[in-house]
């Protein structure tokens, strides 16, 4: 079995590598070759921590497994990453495990890649500003990899702590473009895009706010009762996303759902556009919604190009079991 630690996963696998695996996962996915299993998410009663699994197959990769892993809110102060994980990838010819892989990195490094497809698929060709809700840890490789995707000439940002708002100049300015801190009715007024990254368990957003043709990707919603937009901006909205199941359950669309203001069919996954069965943007006009629930096939996709890169490099450690 391989053991390919954190650092060496920054070592072998960048943002164009996890951008190509997640694009071709999502395809997959959409054409019924990957499926991911039933997620396992608990609050343990401890450090106010969150706790779970998410696992499944991708059956034309043959890349089976799953990641171990949570949140643990007090990690910042400790020096740590909030968000702690590890994937486990098993042969799926015999089911004996192949590697264990550290996924702290991995895990930004997917959900980054996640929005950055969406932004090439939904996004207008002539978007060119670029607006960031959140200002965390995961914020700064969300905007490295929308740049990568997409020609930008200007950043704004909003965070619920201004003094966090560093982060966000910061990586704009060793990217090598102007940021502006503005509230939200600017940020929704002018950019073109925009990605949501927040904890946030009340709307940040809302649909007056957003000018028309804008593509949102709201990517911190990942449990249930969190939620970064306002329903009525969802059902504005056309909907994508990475896997309808999780988006109505615990996905930005679960409250739309609730609400009764859209149907599961007005969800789509973003593999249907990727694989070219849906249309996608239709109008220059049309406001567009990405759900980024993050699903397991996305770890598991990363972690698989990390063990084959490790090994092929001598860089991971190998042991019998």
């Amino acid at each position: 079995m391989l053991i390919v630690s954190e650092d060496t996963c920054k070592q072998v696998v960048g943002r164009g590598q996890a951008f190509d695996a997640v694009e071709s996962v999502f395809s997959a996915m959409a054409s019924g070759d990957a499926y991911n299993f039933p997620v396992i998410r608990e609050a343990i009663g401890h450090a106010d921590a969150l706790y779970g699994f998410k696992s499944g197959f991708d059956r034309a990769g043959l890349v089976l497994g799953l990641k171990s892993g949570g949140y643990w809110p007090g990690n910042e102060k400790r020096g740590l990453t909030n968000h702690q994980s590890t994937v486990f990838l098993f042969d799926a010819d015999t089911g004996q495990p192949a590697a264990m892989v550290g996924g702290n990195h991995l895990t930004a490094l997917r959900t980054a890649a996640a929005s950055s497809v969406s932004i090439k698929h939904l996004a207008r060709k002539d978007a060119r500003v670029l607006g960031m809700v959140g200002a965390g840890h995961q914020s700064a490789f969300q905007m490295r990899a929308a740049v990568e995707q997409h020609e930008f000439d200007k950043i704004i940002g909003w965070n619920y702590h201004p003094e966090m708002l560093s982060r966000l100049a910061d990586t704009a300015s060793d990217i090598g473009l102007p940021f502006e801190a503005v509230d939200l009715d600017r940020l929704g007024g002018e950019a073109d895009v925009i990605i949501t990254i927040t904890s946030s368990f009340k709307p940040i957003l809302d649909v007056k706010q957003i000018k028309p043709g804008t593509h949102l990707a709201c990517m911190g919603t990942d449990t249930r009762g969190k939620q970064e937009v306002d329903a009525k901006l969802v059902a504005a909205a056309t909907v994508f996303t990475d896997e309808v199941a999780q988006s109505i359950s615990i996905g930005e669309c679960q409250h739309a759902i609730a609400d009764g203001l859209i149907a599961e069919t007005a969800i789509t996954a973003i593999g249907d556009v990727i694989n070219k069965k849906h249309p996608g943007r239709t109008s220059a006009d049309e406001i567009t919604l990405f759900d980024g629930t993050g699903v397991g096939l996305q770890d598991l996709a990363v972690a698989s190009v990390a063990a084959r890169l490790a090994q092929e490099k001598g860089a991971a450690q190998e042991i019998a079991l």
